[in-house]
């Protein structure tokens, strides 16, 4: 693999930078997020700069770009401390997590309201079979006694209160 030369670095420094801004600025490509491997695609330059190397003897020395990793996840860690969204996504889950919870609470509240109803529609439903139950009761019990005259409507005020009116 070739090395990289000292112009090829400071070139891919910059684009790095200039991506690593526009990333924490809030202008992802689409599909993109926020982090390392965009960070690599939009600087195009290769991931593994920003990881630590393993030297032959087994040690590890920083990738080529690393500084400018843990400088992005920083200032990243910086703007979510300091409740800034960089990333719409997450502003857009957020967002969707409130409104799933009030939608919840609303669907609860009418959930209750519901079990208050039909409660109140069964003892409204009990009480009416209740009073028809006693009506049918007393016209039964006054067919029984016999001594109930039935009146018949004709129009006309009996006598005695056709008087009293005039």
């Amino acid at each position: 693999m070739a090395r990289l030369t000292e112009e090829d670095k400071a070139r891919n420094e910059a684009a790095i930078r200039t991506a690593m801004e526009r990333l924490l600025s809030g202008d992802l490509p689409p599909g993109g997020k926020c982090d390392l491997k965009t960070l690599a695609l939009m600087a195009g330059v290769t991931r593994t700069g920003f990881y630590p190397k393993k030297a032959r003897d087994g040690s590890e020395r920083p990738g080529t770009y690393q500084h400018l990793a843990n400088e992005f996840e920083r200032r990243l860690r910086a703007r979510q401390d300091a409740g800034e969204v960089t990333d719409p996504r997450v502003a857009q889950i957020e967002r969707l997590k409130a409104e799933n919870a009030q939608l919840r609470s609303r669907v609860a509240d009418r959930d209750t309201r519901l079990a208050e109803l039909t409660a109140f529609r069964e003892m409204a439903i009990s009480r009416l079979a209740a009073q028809h139950d006693e009506i049918e009761q007393l016209r039964r019990q006054a067919a029984s006694t016999g001594n109930v005259r039935h009146l018949t409507h004709t129009g006309r005020l009996p006598s005695a209160l056709a008087d009293d009116s005039a």
